[in-house]
């Protein structure tokens, strides 16, 4: 079963995708962490994707085909997987295509204004690099990591600026492609507003 996961930032696809790959003993794959890690260990894909990040932009294409198409030729995606964070165009879902079939997309929804205050809230260790959120996940007093007691710091592409930024591009750029993803049958949308716990009862049904 090969899975895509469609949402804006923040409204919890990363967190529904993991639990549904251990449920169905598939791979999970963020391109977000992918993207990430080149970042933090400066590859040259990860300077060039820095600038965008930052400005709460879409990394363009070209810096994200050829990443994930080799990474979904390997292996330990041969029984299956599912995709979080891309495709974001529909340039990106037939280079997919022309890779691996897909079985499903799940797209997931919440309001703006809720995604605003969850993304504003996150926070990052800086030398660590575990993540926190004032709310859900709170750091110990004093605002520093439980693991390593370092600073925490709020990355640039989680402040309401960049955020709202980022939606008004997502909304651009990827509707076209949930409509593309809908006439060919294979999309299902959750309202992602609910419970962690709910809304993966929505997902399991959407997903079988």
């Amino acid at each position: 079963m090969n899975i895509i996961f469609l949402g804006a930032p923040g409204v919890g696809k990363g967190t529904q995708a993991i639990k549904l790959a251990e449920s169905l003993s598939i791979l999970h794959i963020s391109t977000g962490d992918m993207l990430r890690e080149n970042v933090a260990f400066k590859t040259d894909l990860g300077i060039k994707a820095k600038s965008y990040m930052d400005q709460g932009l879409l990394v363009p294409d070209e810096l994200v085909i050829e990443m994930v198409q080799e990474r979904l030729q390997r292996k330990d995606c041969s029984k299956g997987f599912i995709l979080d964070g891309f495709p974001r165009t529909i340039k990106q879902a037939n280079k997919i295509a022309s890779v691996i079939q897909v079985n499903k997309v799940i797209n997931i929804s919440v309001d703006d204004e809720e995604i605003v205050k969850r993304l504003s809230r996150r926070r990052i260790c800086s030398s660590c690099g575990k993540g926190f959120h004032l709310d859900y996940i709170k750091p110990k007093p004093g605002g520093k990591c439980d693991k390593c007691n370092s600073d925490l710091y709020q990355r640039d592409d989680d402040k309401p600026e960049a955020i709202q930024k980022r939606l008004e591009v997502y909304k651009n750029q990827t509707q076209p492609l949930i409509d593309y993803y809908k006439e060919k049958n294979i999309l299902a949308d959750v309202d992602g507003s609910g419970s962690v716990d709910g809304v993966f009862d929505l997902v399991k049904k959407a997903s079988s």
